[in-house]
């Protein structure tokens, strides 16, 4: 829990912002509540929330929502070699509540060689989990006195969290971390902005994260 405050405070924003705009697209308390715990995932929901908005078919919030979140499976087997000497039921318990933040400190954690068991994984997970959903329900109770979430810019705020985890890892003294991490981002970026124009949105970004994946692999040894 001590390692997920960061992300707990970033999950209160977040949340709320979350919680704030499903509330402006009619969205009632109790399905805020099974949003945010059957879901479970900021940017899936502020999708669902974007195509809700627009009356898209369920087929289509549905497919969209897959493809965006498909991204798990490749964090999910990065890490999985770590967790194997323990049961199945604590690998589910894992990877379903594993998301970008909390994998985030769990990459870092294994960066500085710290010794990690799944007790330690679960306190971070589901720490950040309620958090989560606390949020959203506060931003649902509130957000009937914010009539238009876009004029506060809440619906940028899940795109400014992820600014903000992408500025941790670039450390400001030149290193090889540095180095490395900047190659991985100006792949990421290149290969998105390339396939954007040929494909959707949501498939330009699973093969983006396959580059950087890629580039990352291929870097690692000079580190």
């Amino acid at each position: 829990m001590k390692a997920c405050v960061p992300t707990m405070l970033g999950y209160l924003g977040i949340g709320f912002a979350a919680g704030v705009v499903e509330k402006g697209v009619g969205l009632s308390l109790l399905e805020i509540l099974l949003l945010s715990l059957l879901v479970y995932a900021g940017s899936g929901q502020f999708i669902i929330c974007g195509l809700l908005a627009i009356h898209a078919p369920i087929s289509t919030i549905i497919l969209t929502v897959f493809l965006v979140n498909s991204r798990h499976f490749l964090m999910s087997l990065s890490v999985t070699n770590y967790f194997k000497p323990y049961s199945i039921l604590n690998n589910i318990g894992i990877g379903t509540l594993l998301t970008d933040e909390s994998y985030g400190v769990l990459t870092t954690a294994l960066q500085e060689k710290r010794p990690l068991t799944t007790h330690w994984m679960h306190g971070l997970n589901i720490a950040a989990y309620l958090t989560w959903v606390l949020a959203n329900i506060t931003g649902g109770l509130l957000g009937q006195f914010i009539p238009d979430p876009n004029r506060f810019g809440l619906d940028f705020a899940l795109t400014a969290m992820f600014l903000g985890l992408c500025l941790f890892q670039v450390e400001l003294p030149l290193k090889k971390r540095t180095t490395q991490t900047l190659q991985v981002l100006m792949s990421v970026c290149i290969t998105l902005i390339v396939f954007m124009r040929f494909t959707s949105a949501e498939i330009a970004v699973i093969v983006a994260t396959l580059i950087g994946c890629l580039v990352g692999t291929v870097t690692h040894d000079d580190q």
